[in-house]
């Protein structure tokens, strides 16, 4: 098999039509270049060079071998180019999984952001359900995946790994509402509240059952949906109010950016947690580029966070 520096040198030769010439481009010495040629026709048992009056003369087989070796050059000198330019954040992949929430305007609006100065990135954005998301992060194929925080997926699997955020959700209510001027809403302010949640099987869920029950009472649960997005429907038509995590917020603003909105958001106290785990495959070393979104997804994470202790 042909070394790097056996195809470099042949196809100097072959450029210049002389071994001095190409010594000298090569920084090399005549004897050594010589010796390579020499060599390259010892291992494919025949001549590549007729010598006459001092001077090389290549055969038909050296013109056909210097349009491969050229090629093989080529793509060399390509995959040096595309790895500065993953080096330098220019270039790559990145394979995501998420719950449907945060992948309809969370993720796309990072993606965009990420990607505005990186037009080569590939991204490809699935949505899946929160178990869904845990069995393609464990597969090691995605970078990296988002879903309700899940104590016996992540810290009983030998193939995952993950960070946990903690958002403090807030009241949504409609700005026309009578506990419109109210800062915080608690739940003796909702007693008589229409209220749309998320459905039974979410923390969240369980959690706003208890904040009510501390104070003996009972959410009037008029309305339940599986994400957070959808909530928003039944606040805006005056329908109810709803308890809900602080990405969606960030989420229908960023799409109601030109719009007026009529939707207001208040503290719910007592405090109600929506946890989201940001996981990581065990066994699947992480790229540059996915090494750089996964710190603009944290730190966007942890910017949410800070806004709504």
């Amino acid at each position: 098999m042909l070394k790097v520096s056996q195809i470099l040198a042949f196809n100097e030769v072959m450029l210049t039509g002389s071994i001095s010439q190409a010594a000298r481009h090569l920084h090399r010495t005549q004897s050594s270049i010589s010796a390579t040629i020499a060599g390259i026709e010892d291992e494919l048992q025949m001549s590549l060079f007729e010598r006459r009056n001092g001077r090389l003369h290549p055969v038909p087989e050296a013109h056909y071998l210097q349009n491969e070796c050229a090629e093989i050059l080529r793509r060399l000198e390509t995959v040096s180019d595309n790895m500065h330019r993953i080096k330098s954040l220019q270039s790559g992949e990145l394979h995501i999984a998420s719950m449907p929430g945060p992948s309809v305007f969370f993720l796309p609006n990072l993606i965009a952001q990420h990607g505005s100065e990186r037009p080569d990135v590939r991204t490809n954005l699935v949505s899946r359900s929160a178990e869904g998301v845990y069995r393609l992060i464990s597969s090691q194929h995605y970078d990296f995946g988002l879903a309700d925080y899940s104590p016996d997926q992540t810290n009983e699997s030998s193939l995952i790994d993950s960070e946990v955020f903690e958002f403090r959700c807030q009241c949504a209510l409609h700005a026309d509402h009578p506990l419109a001027d109210n800062p915080v809403l608690s739940p003796r302010d909702l007693d008589t509240v229409p209220l749309a949640t998320l459905s039974a099987e979410n923390a969240v869920h369980t959690e706003i059952q208890n904040a009510f029950a501390q104070q003996g009472l009972r959410p009037g649960i008029r309305h339940t949906t599986q994400y957070f997005l959808s909530l928003f429907n039944y606040v805006e038509k005056k329908l109810a109010c709803a308890i809900v995590d602080p990405i969606s917020i960030e989420s229908y603003r960023a799409y109601k950016e030109s719009k007026q909105t009529p939707l207001l958001f208040r503290p719910f106290s007592p405090a109600v947690y929506f946890r989201v785990a940001l996981i990581t495959p065990r066994h699947r070393p992480s790229s540059v580029i996915a090494g750089h979104f996964h710190s603009l997804i944290t730190k966007s994470f942890k910017s949410i966070e800070a806004k709504y202790r």
